[in-house]
């Protein structure tokens, strides 16, 4: 009788690992060695002295750990990279305020994070003693990187994890784990080719050209991270949107592929895309509480939504 070789082992386990996400709702899974960023480094030091991150002051800390899963996890070998769709086919009032499709129902911190955490529970009851922990855009963690790396996408011009079959209107989630799994290949191509579509529509102008995008231009940016009063000289650049934008991936060609998501935490009230201007002017800390209770838009605040729609609305 022949025992099963160590390389049998992790392509066991690594199918079962992919299995097990694709049940869970996720549709990418992809793995990739826990080694240093050494590629992003220069990137993100540059991005960070031209100040591109704002008020954001969060995103300069942590920068070693940014680069090196190993400070995140002891021990990391492997890198678990997941999407989880969250496109919806919306039913907007044209002539209103608009709120990012990723808003539109509960949390994804909630949502995704409790998909992964149920994906390291299994790897723990299946595998045995195997330390990780779960990412969902909550930890110092380069996840577009990590992404491409696990082969799931590349990075567009917009920043954002892009992919031929799938679009970009999905989360991304990390496991870390002290794991020897089976590598995916690394996506090595830009699928971009010349096209500019996300550069030329972003009406601030936050794309720059070589993979740059900054962030302390972003429309996403003012409307939720800026607790301050918004530039004047953005007036008439927000095109209605009042919380978060997603003018550069509803102009990506790769976008036309997007399949509307099964996860029905993420469908929000319908009353938010029939809302007429007035109803959101007229919106009461009440009525935002009822409608945002479980939501992102939470972050901004009922304030911080109110001082969104005065700027959007005297422009």
């Amino acid at each position: 009788m022949h025992l099963p070789t160590e390389e049998h082992i992790k392509i066991e386990r690594t199918q079962r690992i992919k299995a097990k996400a694709e049940a869970l709702g996720f549709i990418s899974c992809g793995i990739a060695k826990a080694d240093f960023l050494e590629e992003e480094a220069p990137r993100l030091e540059s991005w960070l002295k031209n100040n591109y991150q704002g008020e954001m002051n969060y995103m300069a800390n942590h920068f070693d750990m940014r680069l090196d899963p190993r400070l995140l996890v002891e021990g990391a070998k492997s890198v678990i990279s997941l999407a989880y769709n969250y496109y919806q086919d919306l039913n907007r009032n044209l002539d209103s305020y608009k709120v990012a499709m990723y808003a539109q129902g509960e949390d994804y911190h909630f949502v995704v994070k409790e998909k992964v955490r149920e994906l390291l529970d299994f790897i723990q009851d299946e595998i045995g003693e195997v330390v990780g922990r779960a990412f969902t855009d909550s930890a110092p963690i380069m996840e577009h990187a990590w992404a491409t790396k696990a082969g799931i996408g590349w990075v567009g011009k917009n920043s954002l994890t892009l992919s031929k079959q799938k679009g970009s209107f999905f989360f991304l989630a990390e496991l870390i784990l002290d794991l020897d799994l089976m590598y995916d290949n690394p996506m090595e191509t830009d699928h971009c080719g010349k096209c500019t579509k996300c550069i030329d529509a972003c009406p601030t102008e936050a794309i720059l050209p070589n993979l740059v995008v900054n962030g302390s231009k972003c429309i996403s940016y003012f409307t939720i991270e800026l607790k301050d009063q918004i530039p004047s000289e953005m007036k008439g650049k927000f095109d209605d949107w009042i919380f978060g934008c997603d003018i550069c991936q509803e102009v990506c060609p790769w976008n036309r592929f997007s399949l509307p998501t099964k996860q029905e935490r993420f469908i929000g009230h319908e009353s938010i895309n029939q809302f007429s201007k007035n109803d959101w002017e007229e919106i009461t800390e009440d009525v935002f509480r009822e409608i945002f209770k479980k939501s992102p838009v939470k972050r901004t605040k009922y304030v911080g939504l109110l001082r969104n729609i005065d700027f959007v609305k005297q422009n």
